[in-house]
């Protein structure tokens, strides 16, 4: 591995996407640590279970410091997954979208984009109002001093976007993952230095729980790990009509990933849990607090609910993304079947069969690092911020294989063209 990375950076266009993304990194953090005119320095806390806390997480930015870029990429991501949803058959035009190659994807990137000014600017009044409500951040509360915020959070974000714009074209990975993997990372610090000081008092037995904690954390990352590359490769065989660059007999496979939902199953399951909550706190305070009561993530019952939606939304989000019958359709133009299985309805079956089996393990690895968080703090008194699994953890190690994959891709393309002498 650190061979690899040798090779990286003895590769000057390599060395030189790498040093761009990191000073584009550099300046979202820079601008995160910048607090929002019209606000003051209050002590924030977003809590165990809060949406918010998800919010902050996904947009990379810093909500608790009530920052320009704040909202991150946040509202990008769930401008994104609104307009993912509604293509699926829902609204036949983005439907059609989506079947005219570049253009249609152009055309559907300039919609996610504008309704992200608008999910940037509706959350940001709302968690402008709410926080003053709660804390007091604003200096001068009302309808115009919220309104003004968000519309710099709003900016904040189209620049964060514009950054990642950037780092696609001229960095590593994609940049809006890059930008949510540095807003993360950038908290571990403080993460592992709450543990320590909760942990560690002096005593050998408080070194030997730290100790635990750091090994704990390295195993829950080698888990994530493997539920990220691991996948289910059925085998597919070409028949005598096939293409041309195919010979009769030749073996592929098709690969189906266990945890094809990623981390949106746990996103949904959140908003879907803490969303009301948020709108009750705009409403009526008596409700809201008894809601807050009743979804508390201390108490056993609500673990189980959570667990449930984050099983039903793996296989809701998975049946939505993976189509077997264009798998099954796509077969049958390459000239290809999977041995032992009929091509048309019976492929269709038999990869819906696989695909529902290996969800079923993707969605309870799933729940197992979700949930880990909540347990450990129930235990120990952590905070779910600082404790082990969740979230973070899926996105960081999911975006870090895909930039050393892209590298690797890059790396090895220039070496390729070394040597036919281009």
């Amino acid at each position: 591995m650190l061979s690899v990375f040798v090779d990286f950076f003895k590769n000057k266009e390599i060395r030189h996407k790498i040093w761009f993304t990191l000073a584009m990194l550099f300046i979202v953090r820079l601008g995160a640590a910048i607090p929002a005119p019209g606000i003051n320095d209050t002590i924030i806390s977003l809590g165990n279970n809060s949406l918010l806390a998800m919010m902050n997480l996904l947009g990379g930015g810093a909500i608790e410091q009530m920052s320009i870029f704040s909202l991150g990429v946040g509202p990008y991501i769930t401008a994104s997954i609104i307009i993912q949803l509604l293509s699926m058959d829902v609204i036949p035009a983005l439907t059609e979208m989506t079947k005219n190659g570049k253009k249609g994807r152009e055309q559907m990137d300039r919609i996610t984009r504008y309704l992200g000014v608008v999910m940037a600017i509706v959350q940001g009044y709302f968690i402008v109002r709410l926080l003053s409500t709660q804390y007091g951040v604003v200096d001068n509360p009302g309808f115009a001093s919220y309104l003004y915020i968000a519309i710099i959070f709003a900016a904040g974000t189209m620049f964060c976007l514009w950054i990642g714009d950037q780092i696609t074209t001229k960095g590593i990975g994609n940049g809006v993952s890059m930008i949510i993997f540095a807003g993360i990372v950038a908290n571990m610090p403080t993460n592992l230095q709450t543990v320590y000081n909760y942990l560690v008092d002096g005593s050998t037995a408080g070194w030997l729980k730290f100790v635990a904690y750091i090994l704990m954390f390295i195993a829950i990352i080698v888990l994530v790990v493997l539920m990220d590359t691991s996948e289910r490769r059925i085998p597919i065989q070409y028949s005598s009509s096939r293409p041309l660059n195919k010979t009769k007999g030749d073996l592929n496979h098709l690969p189906l990933k266990i945890n094809s939902a990623s981390v949106i199953p746990v996103i949904f399951s959140s908003a879907i849990i803490q969303g009301p909550q948020i709108i009750m706190s705009w409403i009526n305070q008596d409700i809201y607090q008894s809601m807050s009561n009743f979804f508390d993530f201390t108490k056993p019952y609500m673990l189980v609910i959570y667990g449930i939606l984050i099983i039903l939304f793996t296989f809701f989000y998975t049946n939505l993304t993976v189509d077997p019958e264009k798998m099954a359709e796509n077969l049958d133009k390459e000239h290809s079947y999977i041995p032992g299985v009929r091509p048309g309805k019976e492929t269709v079956e038999y990869v819906k069969k696989v695909l529902n089996r290996i969800t079923c393990l993707g969605a309870l690895l799933l729940v197992f690092i979700a949930l880990l968080p909540y347990v450990i703090s129930m235990l120990t008194g952590l905070s779910t911020s600082a404790a082990l699994g969740g979230t973070g953890i899926i996105i960081v190690v999911g975006v870090a294989l895909e930039a050393i994959k892209t590298l690797k891709g890059q790396l090895t393309t220039k070496q390729y063209h070394s040597f036919v002498g281009r």
